[in-house]
C-alpha cells in the first residue's frame, strides 16, 4: 500500500521452496515486481528444498514455472537473465540444528556482498505443522536477532480454533515481536478488496449513506466451479467454515463494517478491523442452525460435464460430514450497523465462480412513482473481486420515450478498462512486506477474535452430523436452505 521507495538490500529465505505455492505464486510475484522495479536493488531468493538439487537445475525449474504462471510473459526471455543470478538454491533439512547453522553462515556471506547487514524476510511456505519447528531453529541459530529488519510471513491456517490460534500466537513471540510478523490472506491483495477503502473514506457521496439509516442488508459470496481436485485430504479436516470464512470472508466483511480510520497507519486500520470482529454478535450454540447453513456437494453436472460427489473425491471418508457448503447470518453490535444483516457465503462446487459483494440499500419510505407501471428496484453497489473486477451502482431512470418510465441501469467501474495488467494478490502483499507495511496482513488479536466469531458454530457443526449430506448437486447455486437464510428477513440473494 506503499508508494514506490528504494527498498534495502534484502535476503528473502523460502521454506518449501519446492512447493506448489512456491512456484505458481511467490517465484512468479518476486519476479513481477522485480522486472517492475520494485525489488530491492540489492536482493537473493534462498530458496531452501530437501532435494539434493543443482543450482542450475533448480533455476531451470523456476523459469519453466514462470512461463506457466507468471502474468509478464513477454518479459521472460530478456529479464530472466538478470533474475536468475538473484536466486540461490540451497539445500535444507527443515527438522535438522546444522540446517540452520549452515543457513546462517549462507546469509553472513550474503551480508559480506551487500557490504552491510540485510533484512531478512523468511517465508514459510510449509505444512502448518513445522512453523513451531522453524520458529524454535531461527530462535535457537539467532537468524532474526533484529525486529527492524528480520520479518517472517506465515501462510494460512492460522491455527484450527480459537485455542491453537492463541498457542500458537504464544510460540512465535518467543522468536518475533508482533510487528516482525506477517499474517498474510492473500484474499486482502486482491485490487478489488483493497480499493473498499478508497471507495468508502475518499467519496463524500458514499460514506454519509454507509450505515443502518440506508443500507437494508450486506451480501458477501465467494462461489467456486471447482471442487476439492486432489486436496480431499487437506480439505476434510478444515471444510468451507475453516477455509474460506473465518478468513477470508471475514476479513472482507471487516472492511466493508469498520469505522474510518484517522489515518491510513497500519496499527490504525487493523485496530478499527478488531473493533468490527468484536461487535459482531455471538451465536449461541442452541441457534446455530437458525443463522448458518451448510452444505455438500452430491453428484451433478456442470457445461455438460458429470461431476463427482465429494465424498467420492479421494482422501474424503465415505459418511464424511465435512461441509463444502457454508451461509452466516451475522449481526454487529454498534451504532452504524444496528438490525442490519451480514450475509456471507461461499461454497466448491457451484454453479459458476464469483466472488463479489453487495450492499443493498433500503427502498425509499415514499416515492412519486410507486404507483408507475413497473416497481422500483432497490439502489444496489456490488462489487467485483473477481473473475470480474469492477464497482457497480445499480439506480431507477427514466426509460427514454415519450411516457414517464422508469428502468434500472447501472454505472460501472471497470478495472480492466483502466489497467489490463493488474498485479497479482501475492505482488502487492509481498511488495508491502519487504517495505514493512503491515496494513493488509492480519495482527494477532485478529485472528483469535476470527476464530472466537465462529467457535459455536464450529462447535456446533463438528458434534451434530449433518444427516442431510450431500444436499446439493455439484453444478447448483447450493442448498435449499440458503434461501430460507435470507427469506425470513425478505430478502434473497443478488
Amino acid at each position: 500500500m506503499n508508494e514506490n521507495k528504494a527498498l534495502q538490500p534484502t535476503s528473502i529465505i523460502i521454506f518449501g521452496a519446492t512447493g506448489d505455492l512456491a512456484k505458481r505464486k511467490l517465484f512468479p510475484a518476486f519476479y513481477n515486481l522485480f522486472i517492475e522495479g520494485r525489488m530491492p536493488e540489492q536482493f537473493n531468493i534462498v530458496a531452501l528444498g530437501r532435494a539434493e538439487k543443482d543450482n542450475d537445475d533448480f533455476k531451470n525449474y523456476i523459469k519453466e514455472n514462470l512461463v506457466l504462471f507468471s502474468r509478464n510473459q513477454v518479459s521472460i526471455d530478456t529479464e530472466w537473465e538478470k533474475f536468475q543470478s538473484h536466486i540461490t538454491y540451497f539445500r535444507h533439512q527443515i527438522d535438522e540444528e546444522n540446517s540452520y547453522k549452515e543457513l546462517d553462515e549462507k546469509l553472513k556471506t550474503l551480508d559480506n556482498d551487500y557490504g552491510i547487514r540485510a533484512n531478512r524476510l523468511f517465508y514459510l511456505s510449509i505444512a502448518p505443522n513445522f512453523v513451531s519447528i522453524i520458529s524454535g531453529h531461527l530462535k535457537n541459530a539467532g537468524l532474526a536477532p533484529n525486529p527492524a529488519q528480520d520479518r517472517i510471513i506465515i501462510e494460512k491456517p492460522f491455527g484450527h480454533d480459537k485455542s491453537s490460534a492463541i498457542e500458537l500466537n504464544s510460540l512465535l513471540s518467543r522468536t518475533f515481536e508482533e510487528e516482525q510478523i506477517y499474517r498474510i490472506d492473500h484474499y486482502l491483495g486482491k485490487e478489488t478488496v483493497q480499493n473498499i477503502l478508497a471507495f468508502r473514506f475518499g467519496n463524500s457521496i458514499f460514506e454519509p449513506l454507509w450505515n443502518c439509516k440506508y443500507v437494508e442488508s450486506v451480501q458477501i459470496t465467494v462461489a467456486e466451479e471447482v471442487g476439492v481436485e486432489s486436496r480431499g485430504g487437506f480439505y476434510e479436516g478444515t471444510g468451507a467454515l475453516k477455509d474460506m470464512i473465518q478468513n477470508h470472508l471475514l476479513q472482507v466483511l471487516c472492511m466493508i463494517a469498520m469505522e474510518q480510520p484517522a489515518s491510513l497507519d497500519a496499527g490504525e486500520i487493523r485496530d478499527r478491523k478488531v473493533d468490527v470482529l468484536k461487535s459482531i454478535r455471538r451465536i449461541p450454540l442452541d441457534r446455530v442452525s437458525h443463522y448458518a447453513v451448510r452444505g455438500q456437494y452430491g453428484k451433478g453436472t456442470l457445461n455438460g460435464k458429470d461431476l463427482k460427489a465429494y465424498r467420492e473425491e479421494e482422501g474424503v471418508a465415505a459418511d464424511s460430514n465435512t461441509e463444502t457448503f457454508a451461509a452466516i447470518k451475522f449481526y454487529l453490535d454498534n451504532e452504524r450497523w444496528e438490525g442490519v444483516p451480514f450475509y456471507v457465503r461461499t461454497g466448491k462446487r457451484m454453479k459458476e465462480k464469483h466472488s463479489y459483494i453487495t450492499i443493498q440499500f433500503k427502498p425509499l419510505p415514499q416515492s412519486t412513482f410507486i404507483a408507475g407501471k413497473h416497481p422500483l428496484s432497490q439502489n444496489k453497489l456490488i462489487i467485483n473481486i473477481q473473475p470480474l473486477m469492477d464497482i457497480r451502482l445499480q439506480f431507477m431512470t427514466k426509460k427514454p420515450g415519450l411516457t414517464v418510465e422508469l428502468k434500472p441501469v447501472e454505472m460501472v467501474f471497470d478495472y480492466f478498462s483502466c489497467k489490463e495488467d493488474t498485479p497479482e494478490a501475492y505482488e502487492t502483499l509481498l511488495l508491502d512486506a519487504l517495505e514493512g507495511d503491515l496494513t493488509l496482513f492480519m495482527r494477532s488479536d485478529q485472528v483469535e477474535e476470527a476464530w472466537d466469531v465462529v467457535k459455536n458454530i464450529q462447535e456446533y457443526w463438528e458434534n451434530n452430523p449433518d444427516s442431510s449430506f450431500p444436499n446439493y448437486a455439484a453444478g447448483s447455486n447450493g442448498p435449499e436452505q440458503c434461501e430460507l437464510l435470507l427469506q425470513r428477513e425478505e430478502h434473497s440473494w443478488v
